[in-house]
């Protein structure tokens, strides 16, 4: 019996999975997507999201991610509620490339890589209790809503340097909590984070406890790691600046990554190194990380795979 060869299947679930599903199912290609563990991505971690154009009045990431859903499945797009597991890509344009979910194999003409990248946190069992009631990792997404708040920033690179500036122009004052004796980030970084009146430096410190009402954050707990000395530090928010983990795992040593384990697309592009193959979203964005973004990176990775298809048949 023949098996049959999808058109287009998506990996992942997030804004650019099913920006993606929009453009290609309206573009006739009848794809299937596959959610992965966590059907809409990162985004459903938050509460309130006001920075996604087409919401006045904003929108929880749950709500955003459903709606984004329906969306693709008025135009057809079929949604698995499974995770992709394994992949095998063909390496010669117009091969076809195999994926398994669990022990189901499927067979797909051209696929889009779409999931994401997860924050990393520090492993206390009190962020996953406070997540969405003060715990972010996502300062543009969420440092609005502790404007003229006091916050405390953890992380000693460039991505906790940038958040806590980020903050600093939102609220009354930032406590940086660096573990180590010096930062990680760039002179220019420090040089910012240094240079800003309300951000107050503490080396050697460590986040060890989250304390609060109704799952709110009121205080934080750290550490002196020289020392040993704990203090309750009064906050509203905390904010992981630890950095991010791209999902990318199960295509190691067929697509070409950064050293981070981010895609690499062609400039301007969604294209991977592996020919009806394409990247969209946080996967391959270490820089930007926003969900509009994101959903722009999936427009285009559905109209590159409709392009190749087109190429294909001539």
């Amino acid at each position: 019996m023949e098996k049959n060869i999808l058109d287009c299947v998506i990996i992942g679930s997030g804004p650019s999975g099913y920006t993606a599903a929009i453009y290609a199912a309206r573009a006739d290609l009848k794809p299937e997507l596959y959610t992965g563990l966590q059907a809409g991505g990162q985004l459903t971690t938050t509460t309130e999201v006001d920075n996604f154009p087409g919401y006045p009045e904003g929108v929880t990431g749950t709500q955003l991610m459903m709606d984004l859903q329906k969306q693709a499945e008025r135009f057809d797009t079929k949604v698995h509620f499974e995770t992709i597991t394994k992949a095998e890509f063909a390496t010669q344009k117009g091969g076809v490339h195999t994926l398994w979910a669990g022990d189901k194999e499927i067979l797909a003409r051209t696929v889009i890589i779409s999931t994401g990248a997860s924050a990393k946190y520090l492993g206390l069992d009190d962020e996953q209790k406070y997540a969405g009631g003060g715990v972010s990792a996502c300062a543009t997404c969420d440092g609005f809503f502790y404007k003229g708040r006091e916050v405390i920033v953890v992380g000693g690179g460039d991505t906790a340097a940038e958040e806590a500036t980020y903050l600093a122009k939102l609220c009354s004052k930032v406590t940086l909590l660096v573990r180590k004796g010096e930062f990680r980030a760039s002179k220019a970084m420090v040089h910012r984070v240094m240079n800003t009146e309300n951000i107050e430096v503490k080396f050697h410190h460590e986040l060890i406890g989250i304390e609060g009402e109704n799952n709110l954050v009121e205080r934080a707990v750290v550490i002196n790691n020289q020392t040993k000395d704990t203090a309750k530090i009064e906050v509203h928010g905390i904010f992981i600046a630890i950095g991010h983990k791209p999902n990318t795992d199960i295509f190691k040593g067929q697509i070409n990554l950064d050293e981070n384990g981010y895609i690499l697309t062609e400039k301007g592009s969604s294209h991977t190194n592996i020919p009806g193959v394409f990247a969209a979203g946080d996967v391959k964005d270490p820089v930007y990380r926003q969900a509009i973004t994101a959903a722009g990176s999936g427009c285009m990775a559905a109209i590159d795979a409709e392009r190749y298809l087109a190429e294909l048949e001539g």
